[in-house]
């Protein structure tokens, strides 16, 4: 879904300040300064209007939530959301998944969520999904071992080809469901996902962790050598 252009939107960014990071780049390494004592930092990419992202943050309030994401007009929606809530452990970013390695060093993220993706259906755009290995290998730069990925989706294709592509990556998984709320809601919705649920479409949902992983290349390497 297109987001309308807002023309008030610099303003209202404004207001936002104290939750609107202007420059993830500068800050690479050093997130938790924005948050002394934060117990883990979590990032999510693609916040849209924020109902899970305020959510989250106000539910753990120890943490410190990142969120990234492409769209200024949906972002501005969910960073008055935190300032109207009060929050002070979330902040916002307007980037790109792709741009991960750049804002945080390695092992700098515990968790990354991904919530409702553009599934990108046609094959040939299968590289711009975000469970796609090129992406994953990306993640990889930022999260510890033992890191997380909690993604969650109503598509049904997408999700089976996810389910493939991290163990290609090194990621474990756990958690796997193609019905998250078939006994009652569980966990925090996002927007999108109340309306899927409300309609009767079930959510999939997995958690991928990070484990030990040697590419295809460097273990072909590594054979040659013995």
């Amino acid at each position: 879904m297109r987001m309308r252009k807002k023309k008030n939107l610099v303003p209202r960014m404004e207001r936002c300040e104290a939750v609107h990071v202007q420059d993830g780049f500068s800050i690479k390494g050093h997130w938790r300064d924005l948050m002394p004592g934060a117990k883990a930092l979590w990032v999510e990419l693609g916040c849209g209007k924020g109902r899970f992202t305020a959510e989250t943050a106000r539910q753990n309030p120890e943490v410190l939530l990142i969120a990234i994401e492409r769209v200024a007009d949906a972002q501005v929606v969910a960073m008055e959301r935190a300032v109207a809530e009060g929050l002070t452990n979330v902040f916002f970013v307007v980037g790109d998944a792709a741009a991960l390695p750049s804002y945080f060093e390695p092992g700098e993220v515990d968790r990354i969520f991904i919530n409702f993706c553009d599934p990108w259906p046609s094959k040939r755009h299968a590289k711009r999904r975000l469970t796609h290995r090129n992406f994953l290998a990306l993640y990889r730069q930022v999260l510890p071992l033992g890191g997380e990925i909690h993604f969650k989706t109503d598509n049904a294709p997408l999700f089976a080809f996810s389910l493939t592509e991290f163990p290609q990556l090194g990621f474990s998984l756990s958690q796997v469901t193609d019905d998250l709320h078939a006994g009652g809601v569980q966990g925090v919705m996002t927007d999108y996902e109340a309306k899927f649920h409300a309609e009767g479409i079930p959510i999939h949902r997995c958690v991928a962790t990070m484990v030990p992983y040697t590419p295809p290349a460097e273990a072909e390497q590594q054979a040659s050598a013995l």
